[in-house]
């Protein structure tokens, strides 16, 4: 995920080089004096957020997840893998016609939602999940992914059933718009004070995981190879290409995550493939591991449990599945059928958790970063709470260090990657925002350019600060959406499968058919 909890990670970012060591002394007061004032009075609702079950170190919100993922999969007769041949259909456009209402092709919704996912957690999370957890971690990433197919199935189905349709073209869903029209629908009470709370929670969200730690995470790679600079260049930089990209709109997004995720997931997914198939002889040994680990631990820290906790984990923090985030960018599709979205949808936590973090995880144990004992165990740390690495390093360091050992000059691809990524998600979530602000605040050219302004403004802030409890704070918005979002979708669910059956017969029987 790209908005990680960041306590997790300040190990992985500072062995990466990336906490600001330049910033002038008088910014970096300034800083701490609002990282105390934001602290003090934000810290408890991050720990009720990402506070562990009592005497275990499971967060309550990835249960949360966890089990909302499975029981979607159970209720819709494990619908993602039933539809894996139909989703590929419609993002060909086999079933589309350019005449329905909508903005987005059904690939320009996928590419869209999925460069809000694709980000930093594919690359520093995983790292950070297998030397925690082991390799076994891996197969409960999987796991987890798989299950949250079918909450993004759910959700994105929901969000173009009840999304707002204008005059000019324009279309506003998410599940700020399902949680009111939806529970009026089936007469079901507080519909709208969730909705409100879902998109308080959407704008704090967007303006601190989804902008601000990527801006500050982008700055600390750019630096870490040109050399030290004041991030507030970098951040007018981001801003001013940011706001060329949301300026436009929509179809201005979507005409460029269409564009980059496409390229950034190759770059990235075909050099993990040229180094897996460099040690093609350790693939079998590695599976091996996986599974191996995934139910002993094999060395590791609190065993299989150690190495699933670590799975889910990374699977929900990467994938938003039941967040309701990409059910906003999936609603703008141009389509007449809401479950087709729902079927798009189900390929973005396949495409983002099984395929590229499990590639991260396949290179980082193929290429032997992981110290092993003589009986093949894997040794922990001193502290005993980490496997032991080739370097010592962990998190994005971890995944450039694995890449590098086989590829000399991948550290600076993996660069570009991470800036991409980070760009990417800027302008996903600016959309995100954007809506829950309009949901609030009214639709409007004058409204939706004073949010556009504060997002860039905070572009800037993210890349010149290290705002360390706001970025804590606005993870914890984000998971909040999840509390919300997910109380919807069990109330809603008997919705979604009416339509599923409706669609299911009618393409069945012939009366929806291929658009020529």
């Amino acid at each position: 995920m790209n908005h990680m909890h960041r306590k997790n990670f300040h190990a992985a970012i500072a062995a990466a080089g990336l906490l600001m060591a330049s910033a002038p002394a008088y910014a970096q007061s300034v800083d701490e004096k609002v990282n105390q004032i934001f602290a003090s009075s934000t810290g408890w609702f991050v720990n009720l957020i990402f506070s562990n079950f009592p005497g275990t170190s499971f967060p309550w919100i990835v249960a949360w997840l966890v089990v909302g993922a499975t029981v979607f999969t159970l209720y819709f007769g494990f619908v993602q893998f039933r539809a894996i041949g139909h989703s590929i259909a419609l993002v060909k456009g086999d079933y589309s016609d350019p005449d329905d209402a909508g903005e987005v092709s059904h690939f320009q919704a996928l590419a869209t939602a999925l460069s809000g996912t694709v980000g930093l957690g594919n690359i520093a999370g995983v790292a950070v999940a297998v030397s925690i957890g082991g390799p076994g971690a891996t197969f409960w990433m999987i796991l987890a992914g798989l299950m949250g197919m079918a909450s993004k199935f759910t959700e994105c189905t929901l969000g173009v059933k009840y999304r707002n349709e204008y005059p000019d073209g324009r279309v506003s869903g998410g599940p700020m718009y399902y949680l009111t029209k939806g529970f009026a629908e089936r007469g079901l009470p507080g519909g709208k004070v969730l909705a409100v709370l879902f998109s308080i929670f959407c704008i704090l969200g967007a303006l601190g995981g989804g902008n601000m730690f990527q801006a500050n995470q982008a700055h600390q790679q750019i630096s870490g190879i040109v050399g030290a600079y004041p991030g507030w260049i970098t951040g007018i930089i981001f801003a001013v290409v940011v706001f060329a990209v949301i300026v436009g709109g929509l179809k201005s997004i979507a005409r460029v995550t269409e564009k980059v995720v496409p390229f950034m997931g190759i770059l990235y997914v075909g050099t993990a493939l040229i180094i897996i198939l460099m040690n093609a002889d350790q693939i079998g040994w590695a599976f091996g591991q996986i599974f191996a680990g995934a139910f002993t631990g094999l060395g590791v820290a609190g065993g299989m449990v150690g190495a699933l906790i670590q799975g889910f984990k990374r699977a929900a923090f990467s994938n938003e599945a039941g967040v309701g985030s990409a059910a906003i960018a999936h609603s703008a599709v141009r389509t007449k059928e809401p479950i087709t979205e729902g079927y798009v949808s189900l390929l973005e936590p396949f495409i983002d958790t099984v395929v590229i973090c499990t590639m991260t995880a396949l290179v980082i144990i193929i290429t032997g970063q992981l110290v092993a004992g003589p009986d093949g165990n894997y040794l922990l740390n001193e502290a005993g709470t980490a496997i032991q690495t080739v370097g010592g390093t962990s998190g994005v360091g971890l995944t450039s260090a694995a890449f590098g050992s086989a590829i000399s000059w991948f550290p600076f691809v993996l660069a570009i990657a991470v800036v991409l990524f980070a760009f990417s998600t800027m302008i996903s979530w600016s959309y995100y925002g954007l809506k829950a602000w309009t949901y609030l605040f009214g639709e409007g050219e004058t409204t939706e350019l004073v949010f556009k302004v504060i997002f860039c403004v905070f572009v800037v802030i993210g890349a010149a600060a290290n705002l360390g409890p706001v970025i804590d704070f606005s993870d914890a918005a984000i998971f909040a959406m999840a509390v919300v979002n997910i109380i919807g979708l069990y109330a809603l669910m008997p919705i979604v499968k009416r339509e599923l059956n409706s669609y299911v017969s009618r393409l069945k029987s012939g009366e929806i058919k291929k658009f020529e």
